[in-house]
């Protein structure tokens, strides 16, 4: 059975299964570290029965209250290939939101590359919409242009009028961003 806890700084050393296949360029062990310390709550671990790690979900919670833009942020959801397509990342999914609702989040947000389709569509069945797309988001390496971004949203209970998901009818720039 799998066993979903959470992460640890012991994990850092085991999770290079989770991390050998990803295409994208992952976090340096100080930027875990810096997670684990301020949101201990938001970095969840899924180990199988023999102790291998599958899959993990790291973020954080951000934003103001007054304006109604306090939430959960997703900053990693990863799952080792040989998991995937058996509905951990949609589990980690949903503890990360159960998270944001106790900690009266208005909604759960995340990047994605725009061409991520696959995580695009998966985002879109758990309940995701595109709330605006950020140009050049994505730093690209060997002289490849940057990528843009997809912000996703899911409102939570707190925004009962759906206010967080409404979308921005156009393109923003990283620096736009708040």
């Amino acid at each position: 059975m799998t066993t979903l806890r959470a992460f640890t700084c012991d994990d850092l050393f085991r999770f290079n299964n989770i991390l050998v296949l990803n295409p994208w360029p992952q976090y340096g062990i100080p930027f875990y570290l810096q997670y684990l310390a301020h949101w201990p709550e938001y970095f969840i671990v899924a180990e199988a029965p023999g102790g291998e790690l599958m899959g993990y979900i790291m973020g954080k919670a951000e934003g103001s209250v007054a304006r109604e833009e306090w939430h959960g942020h997703v900053t990693a959801l990863s799952v080792a290939p040989e998991f995937r397509r058996l509905g951990l990342a949609a589990k980690l999914m949903e503890l990360l939101e159960e998270i944001s609702e106790k900690k009266g989040g208005f909604f759960v947000d995340l990047f994605v590359r725009v061409s991520n389709q696959v995580a695009v569509n998966m985002y879109k069945q758990l309940g995701y919409s595109v709330y605006r797309t950020v140009l050049e988001y994505y730093s690209a390496s060997n002289g490849e242009p940057d990528e843009d971004a997809y912000d996703m949203r899911k409102a939570l209970s707190r925004d009962t009028e759906k206010k967080s998901i409404i979308p921005l009818p156009h393109p923003v720039r990283p620096e736009d961003i708040e």
